[in-house]
């Protein structure tokens, strides 16, 4: 496949990359990191305005109605800014699954208004003891109403409703409603917060497409994946800054041909990753035969270089990678966070694993 990015593309690329630079420098990113929710209205005010809360959605809904390609280009941008902040979980998590299993009536009640910049939403999947395979679900609603608790929910605190992943399908619960219990928890991403979620007979609203939801998660695993990717090139950007002014023994350490092995095979994996990301987005968005296994292998590739990535960084950064004042470490962090969210590498390697099984049964019956 020939694959180059058209010039409107390429001008939203450039067009985020220096709204990012200006709206939330490090300093910014740092002050959020220290607050409950990370969540700022002024800087959400600007992302609305700049049309990225609705960048995927129907103009319907009062979004853009942009592609998926565009939805990754963006969110590689915001990875390379290290964007605190429910944007993924609200757009590219929650606002993904809605667009896919919410009726007309149901995209106007909950994703007009995320367009429009006035609501923030999140997407709750796990439970005790149940990995990422929908198929272990074990939450169900009784007459419209959800009783249970949701692990590690992406930015809950700053949600106004969140989805409901259960075994009868997806249900939208506003997040202050009677019977819902937020409880912020311990994350390695200070920059995306985590929460448990309780539900004791909170009112529900059932999705009409339950359907909807495995796409959705498509969606939002390439679009981390993209993120993933955004973080990789600024660390590796970070990375050969540092290599070039660094001295050590009269000489700047970049000069020394086991650093430029490292950054070499950093520059690698970050292209590498970044050709998976933007394949199994063109995939999703044509409907591609391959689509889901593109997802996997991009989802897998980004999560293991994302962690080789940054170990190489702070190796080559040597005691400095591990202080405060450097950026390196929030960005380590955040792709040990993404790393496990929405599966691992090991998760989307058994899942390769099935698809292509499941699409040449004759490999099974020769073993």
């Amino acid at each position: 496949m020939q694959f180059g990015l058209s010039e409107s593309q390429k001008m939203l690329q450039d067009n985020a990359r220096k709204f990012f630079a200006g709206e939330c420098p490090m300093a910014e990113v740092r002050r959020l990191m220290e607050t409950a929710t990370g969540y700022d209205a002024a800087l959400w005010a600007k992302l609305t305005e700049q049309g990225y809360t609705g960048i995927i959605f129907p103009e319907e809904c009062d979004g853009v109605g942009l592609g998926l390609v565009e939805l990754i280009l963006l969110m590689e941008e915001a990875g390379r800014a290290l964007l605190p902040g429910p944007f993924f979980s609200t757009v590219a998590l929650a606002g993904a699954v809605l667009n896919e299993a919410g009726s007309p009536e149901q995209k106007q009640r909950y994703l007009a208004p995320i367009c429009r910049g006035q609501a923030r939403a999140t997407l709750a999947v796990l439970e005790d003891g149940v990995s990422w395979d929908l198929a272990g679900l074990r939450m169900a609603a009784a007459h419209g109403r959800l009783t249970g608790e949701k692990l590690f929910v992406c930015d809950a605190p700053a949600a106004d409703f969140i989805l409901v992943a259960a075994r009868d399908g997806v249900h939208a619960v506003e997040a202050r409603a009677p019977g819902v219990s937020i409880h912020p928890a311990a994350g390695m991403d200070g920059t995306r917060k985590l929460a448990s979620v309780r539900f004791h007979d909170a009112p529900a609203e059932k999705l009409s497409n339950s359907a909807g939801l495995a796409r959705g998660l498509e969606i939002a695993t390439v679009a981390l994946a993209a993120e993933l990717v955004g973080g990789m090139q600024r660390t590796l950007d970070l990375t050969v800054e540092y290599a070039k002014t660094r001295k050590q023994f009269g000489k700047p350490i970049g000069s020394f041909q086991a650093v430029q092995h490292h950054c070499a095979d950093m520059y690698l994996e970050t292209e590498s990753a970044r050709s998976a990301a933007y394949y199994a987005a063109w995939a999703l968005a044509e409907h591609a035969p391959d689509a889901e296994t593109a997802v996997s292998i991009a989802k897998m590739y980004s999560s293991d270089a994302a962690r080789t990535v940054g170990n190489r960084a702070i190796q080559v950064h040597g005691g400095m990678g591990f202080t405060w004042e450097s950026d390196v470490h929030l960005y380590y962090r955040r792709a040990k966070a993404s790393e496990t969210a929405l599966g691992d590498a090991t998760f989307h390697r058994e899942r390769i694993a099935r698809l292509v099984i499941d699409a040449h049964p004759a490999l099974t019956q020769s073993a």
